[in-house]
């Protein structure tokens, strides 16, 4: 249904008419009875309405511009105030003729005129009853017609399908009414209030959203019950129109308010991020792209990061994908990006900032040193990987804090030990939750420069599991040829890690994935003799350990010889972990009888160092006496170190069968075996008999049974056992030996020499008998840290026996 303009009369003249004329909003059945009974006049005034048809007993306003019909208004209204209204055919013709007008049309009173500032009339007119034009009279001023009346047949009031249509018009429009947004609610209680029937069809029918055609339409059916069907059947279309718009503007504006809605959550935030100091998602946005201007990388780096970026502003800020994506362009942000240090070429002051952090390892200085020279001479050389590798404690990672120091680059560290998931080296996809890059990557944003030194430590501690390979992942980053590209998942870009210098450090080789190991330049740092150990504490420990505690060398001091007393009685290890802990231990007592004021030697004597750390723990680690046949020295290699073990043999009556105890590997029982069978082809040599030694068992054992033992470099000391025990005869004192045996009676040459000789010099050993392929090892090794030791070189195992047994025979010797 449509709505008529709600005039106001503020601001409006009313023009002079009779005061008796009163606005009739609703129509009762007396006032339709009393207005059917008025005589119609002969000739009328006819006004052509443009846009509207008026219905019998409505009331509505109309504007009236032009000339003709302002000059009927006041006419009629200064008379009688009934005039003819009319429809156009042709809603554009300005002036209407008699042939451009509807002939059916209603007698309207005039009710009240108001004159409008703009000129124009609006006139308030009700319809009475309905007329047809029988001959146009005149047409100027205006039109006037002769008209006669058009009769209506209307139903019997017992007519019960006309009530019914009545009833279902009344319910319709009150349907109507609701659907429409346009019509106020106020308008039901209108249609509830009219009582009339044909007043109902001709106000509904009025108010009905049709155009001028069907409208007219309408009010020219004579027969009520017709009309009442017909504005019945454009009501049920118009419902239907109304109920189809609105489901389709509630469904459009469903999706208007909510994303309304998030706009204004979205600008209160703004506002409240703005009140408490806080920056916007735009301003920081913004400032991410003002940051990446300053940024010195590529064209395809910076294409990148404006696509992410141009990604970020187009994603929700409360969808989660938004964080992830800003995280991730902050990481983009913040990694050097092409920026690196300046390298510092000056050699001798390299030379002096290792020697000063580092006692002896004159080997490893040697190698960085000769790398710094070609990278002074060579500045584009790509780095080389290191690892350096030995027993715990000898310095390995803090040469590359050195070596950072030396050059003036960032020294980065990671611990590798234990690692068993890829994406700690790799990155996760961008795809998890709580995604983060790999170490590599955030190691150098942490850095801030794309070539630092970079230690990764405990290489050989990586383990692998159901989440991948760490070491395979790490093949890439230790590739001099692969790694300018190193792919991260999460930061899904290559970076250059070229000029990265990586030091790798690690116990044991073996455990190294063989590709891995084939990528690094290996380095072997080898345990401290006792002189060393003694310097170290000296120069470093004790000064370190002084301050640490809070002292100064005013309060405490020690000499070497106590030092060389911690050493030997307290330490047993190839670095300087354990002397650190006991120098601690030294000092921690001397700072509580500072602290308590207590007196205390200011110099440390040796009875404090037996009150202090109590009676000496290692004294085991010496040589044995020879009294006993079958007793002899070995040389092991362990990864704390070198050390001593003792090859013991017994023999007893039996079928010749051969036993092995001590926790011995496959590799150290067929040595026993090899040694024994060799024994028994070389009988004679030896002075033996073959048969006889088929009539005893003989034992071997290793002791300290609870650790594991293997390899062959215990051959030739079994050897020597078994012939010492076969023949009773006494092995030579305070010798050591090793190396491994074959059955033809070879010797051969077996590692670890500096950490076997270093352990035999804490041991008291004298004499060492060696393969003499192992005569390079030893003239690796400063004269001074071997002073004391004689060396015997072998080749066969004959020679052995010559020089390792004796022709004494030992006490309560066995009569075999």
């Amino acid at each position: 249904m449509s709505k008529h303009n709600i005039i106001t009369l503020d601001s409006l003249s009313l023009q002079e008419f009779d005061n008796e004329a009163e606005l009739i909003p609703l129509l009762t059945p007396e006032d339709e009875e009393e207005m059917s009974k008025e005589e119609l006049p002969l000739s009328l005034p006819i006004l052509p309405l443009r846009n509207t048809v008026l219905f019998p007993g409505v009331v509505i306003p109309i504007t009236a511009g032009r000339d003709k019909s302002i000059k009927l208004i006041n006419d009629a209204n200064a008379g009688n105030k009934i005039i003819g209204v009319v429809a156009q055919k042709n809603e554009a013709d300005e002036d209407p003729t008699k042939n451009d007008i509807h002939p059916v049309g209603t007698v309207a009173k005039i009710l009240r005129v108001l004159k409008m500032p703009d000129g124009n009339i609006t006139v308030i007119l009700q319809g009475k009853k309905r007329f047809e034009i029988d001959t146009v009279t005149t047409e100027v001023p205006y039109l006037r017609a002769s008209v006669k009346e058009v009769e209506e047949k209307r139903p019997k009031k017992t007519d019960t399908e006309f009530n019914a249509i009545v009833d279902s018009i009344r319910e319709l429009a009150i349907e109507i009414i609701k659907e429409s947004p346009n019509i106020p609610t106020e308008a039901t209680f209108a249609i509830k209030n009219i009582e009339s029937q044909s007043f109902l069809i001709n106000f509904v029918s009025s108010n009905m959203n049709l155009s001028v055609k069907e409208k007219q339409d309408l009010l020219s059916i004579n027969v009520l019950k017709d009309r009442a069907l017909e504005t019945l059947r454009y009501m049920n279309v118009e419902l239907q129109k109304l109920e189809l718009k609105n489901d389709i503007q509630s469904k459009v504006r469903f999706d208007l308010d909510q994303q309304q809605r998030e706009y204004f959550l979205h600008q209160q935030m703004k506002t409240i991020q703005e009140e408490l100091g806080g920056v916007s998602y735009e301003q920081e946005i913004e400032e991410m792209r003002q940051k990446a201007k300053t940024k010195s990388w590529d064209e395809k780096t910076a294409k990148h990061f404006e696509k992410e970026i141009s990604k970020l502003q187009r994603t929700n800020p409360q969808s989660p994908d938004f964080g992830i994506q800003r995280n991730y362009l902050d990481l983009f942000l913040e990694l050097p990006w092409n920026k690196f240090s300046k390298d510092n070429f000056d050699l001798k002051r390299a030379q002096k900032i290792i020697d000063k952090d580092h006692f002896g390892l004159e080997d490893v200085k040697k190698r960085i040193i000769e790398h710094l020279a070609v990278l002074k001479l060579r500045n584009d050389m790509k780095s080389p990987i290191i690892c350096l590798t030995g027993p715990p404690g000898v310095g390995k990672t803090s040469i590359g804090k050195s070596i950072a120091e030396a050059l003036g680059r960032e020294y980065v560290r990671i611990s590798l030990g234990g690692l068993r998931d890829e994406a700690e080296i790799r990155g996760h996809r961008k795809t998890y939750i709580g995604a983060m890059p790999g170490r590599i990557i955030q190691s150098l944003k942490k850095a801030g420069t794309s070539n630092p030194v970079f230690v990764l430590d405990e290489i050989d501690k990586l383990s692998n599991s159901h989440q991948g390979d760490p070491s395979s992942a790490l093949l890439e980053v230790l590739d001099p040829e692969q790694n300018s590209e190193f792919y991260d998942n999460f930061l899904e870009m290559g970076y250059d890690l070229s000029k990265v210098m990586f030091i790798a450090t690690s116990n044991n080789m073996a455990t190294i994935q063989p590709a891995l190991k084939d990528r690094m330049e290996v380095i072997r740092m080898t345990g401290y003799t006792i002189e060393e150990k003694v310097e170290i504490a000296r120069q470093h420990l004790f000064p370190k350990q002084l301050k640490e505690h809070g002292l100064t060398p005013k309060d405490l001091s020690i000499g070497k010889k106590q030092l060389e007393k911690i050493v030997e009685g307290y330490t047993r290890e190839s670095g300087v972990r354990s002397l650190e802990q006991k120098i601690a231990q030294v000092i921690r007592n001397a700072a509580k009888s500072v602290a308590m004021e207590e007196e205390y030697n200011k110099k440390v004597t040796d009875e404090d160092i037996v009150k202090i750390l109590g009676a000496p723990k290692l004294e085991r680690d010496k040589s044995e006496s020879n009294d006993v046949a079958g007793v002899v020295t070995g040389l092991a290699w362990t990864s704390v170190g070198g050390d001593i073990l003792f090859i013991e043999s017994l023999i007893s009556a039996g079928k010749g069968n051969l036993t092995l105890t001590g926790n011995l590997g496959t590799v150290m029982k067929e040595s026993a075996t090899i040694a024994l069978e060799y024994i028994k082809a070389n009988a004679e040599l030896f002075g033996l008999e073959a048969e006889m030694i088929s009539k005893y068992n003989i034992h071997l054992h290793v002791p300290e049974g609870a650790t594991p033992k293997d390899g062959p470099s215990a051959g030739i000391a079994m050897l020597t056992s078994l012939i010492s025990l076969l023949t009773q005869k006494k092995v030579k004192k305070s010798l050591a030996m090793t190396g491994e045996i074959t059955l033809r009676g070879k010797v051969l040459p077996v590692g670890g020499i500096k950490e076997k000789i270093l352990a035999a010099k804490r041991a008291n050993i004298k004499e060492i008998i060696l393969c003499h392929e192992n005569k390079s090892d030893i003239d690796e090794i400063k004269p001074e840290y071997i002073e004391g030791l004689t060396f015997h070189y072998v080749k066969e195992m004959s020679e052995v026996i010559e020089v390792a047994i004796t022709n004494q025979k030992v006490k309560n010797a066995k009569k075999l």
